[in-house]
């Protein structure tokens, strides 16, 4: 088989394609990721309660889309970051057993992202979560997770190469592992986002584990909300954190393409640990983190994968655009027009 390098022009799936293309890589993941992780497909909602302490707080300084409803007294409602901690209390009122779980078709707004290639203020997700039990807390079960979610990722790259032989894979046969300490030991001298330029290039697929805390530096690799990945609990390996990325090398962009944050969920002592770190412990009384700190939330992992970064990745396009409608700034059209992005 013809490998990436000899392909030197691409065959550019036209816009009509493109959305079928689209259609295939999002329904063989999503069906093939509920086969290897045990997931029921659930409803999800686009608002929630502003005070519930349910929405997502990303890294703590985006901006919910908000608005008053009128038949509620103009109580403020907000357009969801992502599902990582409403997907946790649908898992308790659905009563999914353990080693089971959900995953839902989340779409939400994130009007603070910076437009790029790779990001638009649209954001759409197949956000998951799946209950473990308290014993099963651990690296290894964070692991095994991750290596089912990249065998996911494989199985649809063959999908779309057989429906589109002119895509050809490249992906790694493995993910690698490694930890943010190891990054930093192994670049010093680099930000964050050139270690995992640097890591990604090396070996193709990996998953950073450690994302929230602070570093030996004093730096942390990347933000977490304090209130869902359990990201400061000390692990075997004698690091801390039990979340992560999963970033794979995109070869048409040339440089480490994230897919998805994912981890395991905060219990009662990292939830409070986490709060106080992050000098936010008046989240205590929101509903969400009494629940969980009264025991009433059932443990578990989850994450969220980006659809159009999938697609984006697996059709070989080089902008998000391409595979994703959304609303994009004049200084974007015109380099899309430059570019010859074809544009959604």
């Amino acid at each position: 088989m013809k490998n990436l390098t000899e392909a030197k022009n691409i065959k550019t799936l036209d816009k009509a394609t493109t959305e079928d293309a689209i259609a295939l890589v999002k329904t063989t993941f999503l069906s093939e990721l509920c086969n290897q992780l045990n997931l029921k497909t659930v409803s999800a909602p686009i608002v929630v309660l502003k005070g519930t302490g349910v929405n997502d707080d990303l890294n703590g300084v985006e901006r919910p889309v908000g608005f008053p409803i009128k038949d509620m007294n103009e109580q403020k409602a907000e357009v969801v970051h992502s599902l990582a901690k409403w997907k946790r209390m649908r898992l308790r009122e659905y009563e999914i057993e353990e080693e089971k779980g959900i995953v839902t078709d989340m779409r939400a707004l994130r009007p603070d992202e910076e437009m790029s290639l790779v990001h638009s203020i649209s954001v759409d997700q197949f956000d998951w979560e799946k209950h473990i039990s308290k014993e099963q807390r651990s690296i290894e079960k964070l692991k095994s997770t991750v290596k089912k979610i990249y065998s996911v990722l494989k199985y649809t790259e063959q999908t779309v190469y057989k429906a589109y032989p002119d895509l050809l894979p490249f992906l790694p046969e493995d993910i690698v592992f490694i930890h943010s300490e190891e990054l930093l030991e192994k670049y010093p001298e680099l930000t964050p986002k050139e270690r995992e330029f640097q890591v990604t290039k090396q070996y193709g697929a990996v998953f950073i584990i450690g994302i929230g805390g602070a570093l030996a530096d004093g730096k942390k690799h990347d933000g977490r909300a304090p209130d869902y990945d359990d990201w400061s609990t000390e692990t075997g390996e004698g690091h801390k954190g039990l979340n992560g990325d999963i970033l794979v090398w995109n070869p048409v962009l040339k440089t480490a393409f994230e897919l998805s944050s994912m981890g395991i969920r905060v219990d009662e002592s990292s939830l409070l640990k986490q709060l106080e770190l992050e000098q936010c412990m008046e989240r205590k009384s929101l509903y969400f983190h009494d629940q969980l700190l009264k025991g009433q939330l059932p443990q578990s992992i989850g994450g969220g994968i980006g659809q159009s970064r999938l697609a984006m990745l697996l059709l070989k396009k080089r902008h998000i655009g391409e595979v994703q409608v959304s609303i994009w700034s004049d200084k974007v059209i015109e380099e899309a027009q430059k570019e010859g992005y074809q544009l959604l």
